[in-house]
């Protein structure tokens, strides 16, 4: 299942990308030898290293994955391309790596991740009686904006016991900063990467540094089926957008 951004112009869909983003040509990887050993090696791991799942189980995997999907959409990727969301937060998990702190009406990450997949999937199946993987992304969106809305539809035990908008974040803010902390979405925004040894050098005027591109927007408008686009029609915004392709926020 894709749900793809399109071309206002010509009503196409925009996918199969491997670079998207204002930024055509600008390969952050490129900057690779001026950066120290110890960050280019942190930083090629993030590209040519595989993650093992180990935390979550099969199907909390596949569960997670679907949930990435529609946090941080990238249907209009090539799938070579995709950033790997999923076996990051593993990582995270199995190490029981932590913000260095917790809130005290939260439970430990760890256990927190497997009540939250399995309570969303619950969800998923008494509300459109089939597991979240096996729904449409349009009724995927319904379930998770629920949780987004911090009125989980329908209700489910589990938020009882943990604050589902402090869940959310923690869901949010793991992929979010997966996504971004990987070289290919760098590219996307421009990104020079690791300004460590050699340093940003042309800030006080504004200028780009050497290696820098131009930035070249285009247009683009949200999936036809995307809640955040309906959300936007709603309140009788432009569905025309300067960043991110849909997916919940």
């Amino acid at each position: 299942m894709k749900s793809l951004p399109y071309d206002p112009l010509t009503g196409r869909p925009i996918e199969d990308l491997e670079q998207p983003g204002y930024y055509p040509g600008h390969k952050t990887l490129e900057q690779k030898n001026y950066w120290d050993e110890a960050t280019r090696q942190t930083v090629l791991a993030r590209v040519v290293e595989a993650q093992p799942v180990r935390f979550f189980s099969a199907e909390e995997a596949r569960i997670m994955g679907a949930i990435a999907a529609r946090l941080v959409p990238q249907d209009d990727r090539r799938e070579q391309r995709r950033i790997p969301i999923v076996p990051a937060i593993d990582k995270r998990l199995y190490r029981n790596e932590l913000n260095g702190f917790r809130y005290e009406d939260m439970p430990p990450d760890q256990e927190a991740y497997h009540l939250g997949l399995k309570a969303i999937n619950e969800m998923a199946q008494k509300k459109f009686h089939a597991p979240l993987i096996e729904l449409t992304i349009h009724q995927q969106e319904l379930v998770l904006k629920s949780l987004h809305n911090d009125k989980p539809d329908p209700e489910h035990e589990v938020w009882k016991r943990m604050p589902v908008h402090r869940f959310w974040t923690m869901m949010m803010e793991d992929c979010v900063t997966i996504y971004y902390s990987h070289p290919w979405a760098w590219d996307e925004i421009g990104f020079g990467g690791p300004a460590y040894p050699r340093a940003y050098t042309r800030l006080e005027n504004g200028l780009p540094e050497p290696w820098e591109v131009d930035e070249q927007r285009y247009e683009w408008s949200d999936p036809v089926d995307s809640l955040s686009g309906l959300d936007l029609k709603s309140k009788e915004l432009p569905r025309v957008h300067a960043a991110g392709h849909g997916g919940i926020h």
